[in-house]
C-alpha cells in the first residue's frame, strides 16, 4: 500500500501551489503506457481493461513522487472518464475502480470536518461472533451537511486524529476483496460475515470501501505496531464508518 507522505501539509502546500508537480510528466505516460498493455490481444484480459489492470495502472499517479493524485494527473483522469470509448473498454468491476479512485483523489488538501468517534458495542456484539477480529476498534461520524465530502484528505485526517498512526493512502476495495481481507485475519465465519455486514451496512449500494495500512511504534503498545483500517462511505458521502486491526505488535 502506498505512504500518504503529503501528511506533512506545509511542504505538500507547497507543492501544490503550482499548476501541476513534475511527477505528471512521468506518471501520466506511465499510466497510458499500462493501459495500451492491458488492452494488448496478448494480456490477460485481452483487448479488455481486468480491474487488476487498471489498478496498476492507476498506481502510477500514487507512485511517482509520493504526493498523491496531482492538478495535471487529474485533469488527465477527468480526459479519460469522459471518453466513452475508453470507458467501455474496461470491466465493469474495473470501470468502478476507476471511477472510485477518480472521486477520492481530488488533489484537495485540506480535510473537511469529518470527527470520528468509537461505536458503543464491542466488535463481538456488532459481528455476532468472536474471533481473530475481536480485537478491531470501530469509530464512525459523519461531516455535516453542506460542509465537505470524504476525500483523500478528510479519510487520512479522520483515521489519524480518532486511532493515532498515520495511514497509508485509502484505496478502492471490492465487497469480494473485502471478505477475503477480513477471512485472513479469523477463522470464524460467521466472524468475518457479521463484519463484513456491519462494515458495508451504510456503504449502501454504492460500495464506497476503501483500504489503507497503517504503522506505528509507541501507539497503543509499548513496541512496533502495524495493521490495516478499512472505511466505508455512505452514498452522500458524509458518513463514514471505520474499523481499525492490529495484524503485528512486538
Amino acid at each position: 500500500m502506498k505512504t500518504l507522505s503529503m501528511k506533512s501539509l506545509v511542504g505538500a502546500l507547497m507543492l501544490f501551489s503550482a499548476p501541476a508537480l513534475a511527477g505528471s510528466t512521468t506518471s501520466i505516460p506511465a499510466f497510458e503506457a499500462r493501459i495500451t498493455a492491458a488492452k494488448s490481444p496478448t494480456s490477460p484480459g485481452g483487448t479488455t481493461i481486468l480491474r487488476s489492470e487498471i489498478r496498476t495502472a492507476l498506481d502510477e499517479f500514487l507512485n511517482d513522487a509520493g504526493y498523491g493524485v496531482d492538478s495535471a494527473e487529474r485533469a488527465h483522469l477527468t480526459t479519460r472518464l469522459s471518453d466513452t470509448q475508453f470507458q467501455q473498454s474496461m470491466t465493469g468491476t474495473a470501470a468502478k475502480y476507476f471511477a472510485d479512485f477518480y472521486e477520492v483523489n481530488d488533489t484537495l488538501l485540506t480535510g473537511y470536518p469529518l470527527n470520528l468517534y468509537p461505536v458503543a458495542q464491542t466488535p463481538a456484539v456488532l459481528f455476532g461472533a468472536v474471533g481473530g477480529l475481536s480485537g478491531a476498534r470501530i469509530y464512525e461520524g459523519y461531516i455535516p451537511n453542506g460542509q465537505g465530502v470524504a476525500n483523500q484528505q478528510t479519510l487520512g485526517e479522520a483515521f489519524s486524529n480518532a486511532f493515532g498512526p498515520q495511514a497509508s493512502i485509502f484505496e478502492p476495495i471490492s465487497p469480494r476483496e473485502l471478505v477475503g481481507q477480513l477471512s485472513a485475519y479469523t477463522y470464524n465465519v460467521d466472524e468475518a460475515e457479521g463484519a463484513v455486514a456491519y462494515i458495508t451496512q451504510i456503504s449502501r449500494n454504492s460500495n464506497r470501501l476503501y483500504i489503507t495500512g497503517w504503522s506505528c511504534r509507541g501507539c497503543g503498545a509499548p513496541g512496533y505496531t502495524q495493521g490495516f483500517a478499512i472505511a466505508a462511505v455512505s452514498t452522500d458521502r458524509r458518513f463514514v464508518r471505520m474499523m481499525s486491526v492490529t495484524t503485528y505488535a512486538d
